[in-house]
This record gives C-alpha cells, sequence and structure tokens, in this order.
C-alpha cells in the first residue's frame, strides 16, 4: 500500500512532476528488474543487509525466479541463510558466479559450492567492503588502509575457486596488492567496487527515492547504493515526496533510480535472543561452563570507565554482563550501533535490531546508528578505545588467526581485520588455552591464516593472562595465573617460551 500518496497534484509543474515520479515509482519488484536496459548476465549486483537484517528480500524474491540470467558476481556483507536473502540466488545453478563478501555465516549452501569448487568467493574484511563500495559511490577509485596488512589480503594467495574434482587443491588465488607507508604505517591499496545494479532496503522512502532506514537494517544498504549505476530500493512503507523531513533523511534520493512498496517483508530473526521478563538485564541465559566464566570476568576487568568498546561473538560478548561497580562503557557494534543495551524481554524482539553476532538487541539510552562505512571509519579512524575477541591461535610477537582453517572451516574474516589493524587499537584476546584435542592455541609462530600481524596487547585464557610486545621483540609475558594452575602446567600446555612478571608473587586472574 502507498501511503499518502496523491496523483492528482495540479500546477503549471505537474507535466514535469508526473515524468519524475513515474521515472522512479514501480508497481513492482518484477516491472523495476525488467525495466533495466543492460542484460543482468555477467553483472555485479550489489546487496544491502547483515545477516537477515535489512535484506531487500521482494527484489532477491524476484530475481531468484528470473531465467535467463547467469553468471552474476555479488557483493554483500554475507549471504544470510540457507533460502532467504542472496541464498534464494545460490540455489539457483548457474546463476551466481562470484561472492565478495567478508562473511560466510549460517548458509551450508554457500560453504558447500565454495569448498566444492562450483562458486568464487573473494572474502574480503568487512570495513574494506564497504569502503570500497562508498569510495565508488563518491569517484574515489582506490585508497589505502590497514586492514589485511601482513596477511592474504594483502599478500595474496587466498583461495578465490576451489579445482571441482574434490582434490581441494586451489584453482583461483587472490593477488599481491601494492602495501605503501604512511605516518610511520604500512598500509595496502585497495581499488573500489563499482557496481551495475544495486538492491536495498529501506524502513521509509518517498517517490523521490528518499530513503529513511530503521535500527541495525541500515548496514551497508546505503553503501550499495552509492556504487551501482542502477539502484532499485525496496520501502516498507512508501510516501509521497514531501512527507519526509529533509534533516530525517538517511539516503538521498540521487543514489537511487527505481522504488518500490516491498510486497515480501519475512525478516526472519537468525538469533532470537531475549530475557525472561523477570530477568535481570545484566544476566545471560547461555549455559557456561567454570573455565569460560572465568575467562568472561577476567575480559571485564579490562573495561575503564568511558571506554568505547567492541566486543567480539561469544566469549567477549558475555563479558558485558560483568562490568565492575562504578564502570560505564559504551559498546559499538560493526554492523552499525553505537550504545548496544540488554537484550530485547520475551516477546518484545524486533528483526531491525541485532548486533555483529545477529543476535536480537536493543539499544541503551544515548544511542545512534549509522551506516557500515561510517561504522568502520570509527574503528579505522582509532575512535574505538578497546577490541576484545576470540581467536583460534595467537603468537608469540602478537599475530592472531582467528577466521579460517584450510579445507575444513571457512567463516570468513567478518570485521575482524579491521577491527585489530586499526593504527594504536588495543587488541586482546580471549579464547581456551588448547584445542579441544589438547594442542596448543598459543605458538610461536601461527599455522593458519593470519587475521593480523603483530595485532595482540594481551592473551587471556582459562589457565593465565599473557601481555604481548607487538611492536618489539619481547615475545610473551605471564602476568597472571588463576588458581590450581602451575607455572609448569602452562608451559607444557604453551606452543612457545615466554617470561615471567617480575611481580611477586605472581597475581591470580581470578
Amino acid at each position: 500500500m502507498i501511503h499518502n500518496l496523491n496523483y492528482s497534484i495540479k500546477s503549471k509543474h505537474t507535466p514535469f512532476l508526473r515524468r519524475y515520479l513515474s521515472s522512479k515509482l514501480y508497481p513492482n519488484a518484477k516491472s523495476a528488474i525488467q525495466s533495466i536496459t543492460f542484460p543482468l548476465s555477467n553483472s555485479l549486483l550489489c546487496v544491502g543487509g547483515f545477516g537477515c537484517c535489512g535484506i531487500p528480500e521482494t527484489l532477491l524474491n524476484e530475481l531468484s525466479k528470473t531465467k535467463g540470467v547467469t553468471d552474476i558476481t555479488v557483493a554483500s556483507l554475507n549471504v544470510s541463510v540457507d533460502g532467504y536473502g542472496v541464498g534464494k540466488l545460490l540455489e539457483k545453478d548457474g546463476m551466481v558466479k562470484r561472492v565478495i563478501g567478508s562473511y560466510v555465516g549460517e548458509n551450508k549452501l554457500f560453504e558447500k559450492k565454495y569448498l566444492s569448487g562450483k562458486l568464487e568467493v573473494e572474502l574480503t574484511p568487512m570495513g574494506t567492503l564497504a569502503a570500497k563500495l562508498h569510495s565508488a559511490g563518491s569517484g574515489i577509485p582506490a585508497f589505502f588502509t590497514p586492514t589485511g596488512v601482513g596477511t592474504v589480503i594483502s599478500e595474496g594467495g587466498a583461495p578465490i575457486k576451489f579445482r571441482s574434482d574434490g582434490s581441494g587443491d586451489v584453482e583461483i588465488e587472490s593477488k599481491q596488492k601494492e602495501v605503501r607507508m604512511f605516518r610511520g604505517q604500512e598500509y595496502v591499496m585497495e581499488e573500489s567496487i563499482y557496481a551495475d545494479v544495486g538492491f536495498v532496503k529501506a524502513w521509509k522512502g518517498d517517490t523521490h527515492g528518499n530513503l529513511v532506514f530503521r535500527g541495525t537494517a541500515r548496514n551497508m544498504n546505503p553503501e550499495c547504493a552509492m556504487a551501482s549505476k542502477v539502484c532499485i530500493a525496496e520501502v516498507e512503507e512508501l510516501v509521497e515526496a514531501g512527507t519526509i523531513d529533509p534533516d530525517e533523511v538517511h539516503l538521498p534520493g540521487i543514489f537511487v533510480q527505481k522504488i518500490i512498496q516491498a510486497a515480501d517483508n519475512d525478516k526472519p530473526i537468525e538469533r532470537l535472543t531475549e530475557l525472561e521478563e523477570d530477568a535481570d538485564e545484566g544476566t545471560s541465559s547461555i549455559n557456561i561452563n567454570a573455565a569460560r566464566e572465568r575467562i568472561i570476568k577476567r575480559a571485564a576487568k579490562e573495561f575503564e570507565d568511558g571506554m568505547y568498546v567492541n566486543l567480539g561473538i561469544g566469549i567477549p560478548t558475555l563479558a558485558s554482563n560483568y562490568v565492575p561497580e562504578g564502570v560505564n562503557i559504551v559498546l559499538q557494534s560493526e554492523n552499525g550501533l553505537l550504545g548496544i543495551g540488554p537484550y530485547p524481554k520475551t516477546g518484545t524482539a524486533n528483526a531491525d535490531w541485532t548486533n555483529a553476532g545477529k543476535e536480537t538487541i536493543t539499544a541503551s539510552t544515548g544511542a545512534s546508528t549509522f551506516s557500515s562505512s561510517q561504522s568502520f571509519g570509527m574503528i579505522r579512524g582509532s575512535h574505538v578505545d578497546l577490541t576484545i575477541l576470540g581467536s583460534l591461535q595467537c603468537s608469540s610477537n602478537g599475530d592472531l588467526a582467528s577466521w579460517l582453517i584450510p579445507g575444513k572451516m571457512v567463516k570468513g574474516m567478518g570485521g575482524a581485520m579491521d577491527l585489530v589493524g586499526a593504527p594504536g587499537s588495543k587488541v586482546i584476546v580471549t579464547m581456551e588455552h588448547v584445542s579441544k584435542s589438547g594442542s596448543p592455541k598459543i605458538l610461536e609462530q601461527c599455522s593458519l591464516p593470519l587475521t593480523g600481524r603483530k595485532v595482540v596487547d594481551r592473551i587471556i585464557t582459562d589457565l593465565c593472562v599473557f601481555d604481548c610486545d607487538k611492536t618489539g621483540d619481547g615475545g610473551l609475558t605471564l602476568i597472571e595465573i588463576a588458581h590450581g594452575v602451575s607455572i609448569e602446567e602452562i608451559r607444557s600446555k604453551t606452543g612457545c617460551d615466554f617470561k615471567l612478571s617480575p611481580v611477586e608473587p605472581l597475581p591470580f586472574m581470578d
């Protein structure tokens, strides 16, 4: 339904207004897609959304039914879940040739097609992907970023396509990129992404194409619109031009060429996370063992009053339940929220409000929302005081590996490379000291592809706390130990040498 839209306007400008309105307004997704004057096959399609939040599902559902479209390259933060969003396009054999994204997510078909050589995947750090699109829409063909320096992102060798013979061998790999020194730090050059078509989703839009987003559903939708030759926007509420206050417009209509009323607004919630009605806002319903609780509580001691903090998925996120008394922090979520509040009460969850782990959340008092590019501008610009995240491996000199086990697990780096690569950032890793098989996760050198080189300041495990000398060659220093754990046990479970803190006796972490 089109709200407050009056086609009976009569003035000397009526013919012009009718031409202007009709040039953007389409009755449905099918007519809007069919009006594109160039072939969609072999085109680059940019799709907004994060997880299942802010997904242009009406347009994607229609495109998935369009016959004869093949070999599309899709640029999107991730591909949602099986059977939804970009996942609908992957179900059509031959429709998608390559995906440029930052996170595989929970889409099993996507991972299966990639590992079996049926799909090319160009994994790109989340902030870099947002910047590539924002820069294209701003007329900037390339830029330098600290994200990914010293990893396969800058050095090349990331698997884009595996052979389809089941051997696991790589057929196409990423190329090395230019690295330059600015202000005493290395930066890698990234080329912008110019899309042919953009699909975006907004809460409200007018007949001139001005868009308003709601909650964290904004994410990368504005960047997709900016970077595209032809942007089609679907909106939940379509209103007449002039209804939206100019100061409330999030994306000006100049970036939108076609607009439709969204017919599909299923908006599934990927991870419904709620609190019981009588539960305290600082509690969590997630069951955790004693070892993990020890890590979480110790990580919370890193919070200082007034800090802006980004917490990774899992153990780091739970640290927010143990903020010390008298300490106030502001939690930043890279999908576009500054001021994460508690989980919503049962029955009140809103699909337009999720965190980076796709969990439903609320906003705290004084919170703000923004787009992906602005979010990562905060991160790369060193405005976030502290990052706490998990890891698969850490090295003695502060290297971090967290996003890929070749041939076995491909989750993608998400926003982790941006977070740890920011100049001057304080990075704390929380993880269990050994893997499920009992092998050390703290090594002399990481054996897995790196998330960041010399980026970790501190490692908190279930056994102890290490400080990392990421700027020199000092290696690891053991500064705290858990009750009931000996230094000999730590040495036996650590894959590199370390020094002891000069403080005696060695403080307990718990």
